[in-house]
């Protein structure tokens, strides 16, 4: 399940004093199984990219090529499309409606003209992958859980529509240090057992570092930067030139290195700080 975007523009407001690009040749490949931090301020054009990806919008020109299908091409059908590739908006919990999780979560399969015994298994199983317990909560409100287990049922109603790819849009925007870990575990949970392919939209550098395989810096609509985590954050004073920032750990790596430190330039994670300085500092008893 592929993803290949290439030339991508998207134009608001055209032909109009208020027109806007938005996206301005955007050109990148998603591999199946992949989790890619998509990353840039406000503004850069995650959230018009994230849009493309299931047909909610249109491009201008260019093409977006998704298992082989071109989704852009107007003979496509953009229904079988959304099946295979989920998104879940910023602060998905306003989106719950209905009176029990239960019943919230099995609205998108129940739509599909599924089973009620087949909705009930997709409902259980995707409750169990993000961590609910269906015993406990399936007849409870979902205005009764805490801003974490909302989002989770919320992405629960996501991945019970079995998609192919899942598209999170600043997944723990809003949440407490608690809530943000447990969406990020059960993130990680769902990439590493089902080998699913993710995009997450993120600020933050630390959950990117820590999570993606590839990361995608983007900036005024294009793609400024692209690769693994350690080859993008090499690139710390152009990201600070854009107006993002780099790893907290690595920040501090490289003050120590201004220092005297003898440690890695490409220290991304807390645990790999603590072996470099550890080393460091046995090499200096010897």
């Amino acid at each position: 399940m592929s993803i290949i975007i290439k030339d991508l523009v998207y134009v608001y407001n055209p032909d109009s004093p208020f027109e806007s690009r938005a996206l301005d040749g955007v050109s990148c490949e998603i591999k199946k199984g992949e989790l890619v931090g998509l990353i840039g301020h406000t503004g850069s054009g995650k959230s018009t990219l994230i849009q493309h990806l299931n047909g909610l919008l249109k491009p201008t020109s260019g093409k977006i090529i998704i298992n082989d299908v071109d989704i852009t091409n107007h003979n496509t059908s953009l229904t079988d499309i959304r099946k295979k590739v989920g998104v879940v908006f910023q602060y998905p919990e306003y989106q719950l409606f209905e009176e029990t999780i239960y019943k919230d979560i099995a609205f998108g399969p129940n739509n599909l003209g599924l089973s009620e015994e087949e909705i009930k298994d997709r409902v259980k199983e995707s409750m169990n992958l993000v961590g609910l317990d269906y015993e406990k909560f399936k007849d409870r409100s979902p205005f009764e859980l805490s801003g974490g287990q909302k989002r989770r049922v919320a992405i629960a109603g996501i991945i019970a529509m079995n998609p192919d790819v899942l598209i999170l849009d600043e997944p723990t925007a809003g949440l407490d240090p608690n809530g943000r870990d447990e969406i990020l575990n059960q993130i990680k949970y769902l990439h590493e057992k089902y080998n699913m392919t993710i995009i997450i939209s993120s600020h933050s550098m630390e959950d990117m570092a820590k999570l993606a395989d590839k990361i995608i810096v983007m900036y005024k609509g294009k793609i400024e930067l692209i690769g693994n985590p350690r080859q993008v954050f090499k690139n710390g004073e152009r990201l600070k030139e854009i107006g993002l920032d780099i790893p907290q750990v690595l920040e501090l790596a490289n003050k120590l290195r201004k220092k005297g430190f003898n440690i890695r330039e490409d220290i991304i994670t807390i645990k790999e700080a603590k072996e470099e300085i550890l080393n460091y500092i046995r090499s200096k008893k010897k």
